[in-house]
């Protein structure tokens, strides 16, 4: 059984001042020749299929012509989609039964009352059954109806709700089988602050939202969602994809790709992940004016300046505008000190908690627990 896993396409989404849908437009189209090329017995995608919970209308088109591409492109295959916490789960949950029937499997809900339970696919091959378990992004506040029926009483954590979740079905693990979610899932032992998260992440205040990786053991491969830089989590077969596409500054440098999953036998599986080349790189370019001027291209560029003096600043920006025709920004590195040591000041992205609390003088405990819910709450609704 062979399947690609895929996750974070972000359609519509805004790098900095540009428009990347034409970028968009191209790794999927590659992914999908891919696709034609190996014909894999499936394709998962593992959430935040749009970049908003509304997307636009050329967002949604865009995503039409792929899922119509990769029908097309794998005509025996099936299509397997969840939604993240950037989509609005009602809205990919429409037309579930109907597009089902054409083996594309999009799963917006995850299960919302005691009869409801983890949308399960089933292909068989020579060895057998592989049990796809799709799982959208999921806060406690959604399943409150399951776990209250289940004999929970309270708030759960987001660790808690995934875990009664995947504890309720009945997985047989004689079978092989394969988990798609999407969430914030850390390796046994490690904390949030050891994992890299990229710029483009949504980050809940106090990581709210992490949840233990060890819930994920009753399955073969976890196709997961979520983290934007690709990453294992504790085993080659846990695995968050990463982006298809540069979403951010952050990922400048970072190798692109599709994976690819051959399930064997039960215990047998092997995984390698097929490169993908963008329209543009994003890249990070530093050096005095003269010399950045010298690596003109028509990628997304940081530039980073380092002459110690003065510029003018008019004639800098036509020039850099000229050299790079999808300048994102323009930054400079301060000379302080007698010795003309550099210093390079980043613009780093301020917490919104953090810059709350420094406007709102000597909150209580309670008052800031309310306001990281609130932040919470808002970075939800806006995607931010």
């Amino acid at each position: 059984m062979k399947f690609f896993h895929l996750s974070d396409l972000h359609i519509g989404l805004r790098l900095m001042n540009r428009d990347l849908l034409e970028d968009q437009t191209y790794i999927l189209e590659q992914i999908t020749a891919l696709a034609g090329e190996i014909q894999p017995d499936a394709v998962v995608i593992a959430g935040d299929i749009y970049d908003k919970a509304v997307p636009s209308g050329e967002a949604v088109a865009l995503f039409d012509r792929f899922i119509e591409g990769l029908v097309d492109a794998i005509p025996k295959g099936e299509i397997m989609i969840i939604s993240g916490n950037h989509d609005s789960g009602s809205r990919l949950n429409c037309f579930r039964g109907v597009l089902s029937k054409q083996r594309v499997h999009m799963i917006g809900l995850a299960p919302q009352i005691p009869g409801d339970f983890i949308e399960k696919v089933t292909l068989e091959d020579t060895y057998g059954k592989v049990n796809f378990y799709l799982l959208p992004f999921v806060r406690p506040s959604m399943v409150k109806g399951i776990t209250e029926a289940g004999g929970q009483e309270g708030a759960l954590s987001y660790n808690e709700t995934v875990k009664f979740l995947i504890n309720r079905e009945n997985i047989n693990e004689e079978e092989r089988n394969v988990i798609v979610s999407h969430q914030f899932y850390l390796p046994s032992g490690k904390t949030a602050e050891d994992v890299e998260r990229m710029d483009s992440e949504v980050r809940t205040v106090g990581n709210i939202d992490q949840v233990d990786a060890a819930v994920l053991a009753p399955f073969d491969y976890g196709a997961l969602g979520h983290i934007h830089k690709p990453m294992k989590v504790g085993s080659d077969y846990f695995r968050y994809c990463g982006t298809p596409l540069a979403c951010s500054v952050s990922e400048a440098g970072q190798e692109k790709g599709v994976v690819e999953v051959d399930m064997g036998p039960k215990g047998e599986i092997k995984v390698s992940v097929i490169p993908l080349k963008p329209l543009r790189q994003v890249r990070v370019i530093q050096g005095t004016l003269e010399e950045v001027l010298q690596a003109s291209c028509d990628d997304y560029v940081t530039v980073l300046l380092t002459d110690p003096v003065d510029l003018d600043v008019l004639d800098m920006q036509d020039r850099l505008r000229q050299a790079f025709p999808h300048l994102l920004e323009i930054r400079r590195k301060t000379w302080r000190q007698a010795d003309y040591q550099a210093v390079y000041e980043p613009a780093a992205a301020l917490d919104p908690f953090e810059l709350c609390c420094s406007f709102l003088k000597d909150m209580t405990d309670e008052e800031k627990d309310i306001l990281k819910d609130v932040i919470n709450r808002i970075q939800e609704v806006e995607g931010l």
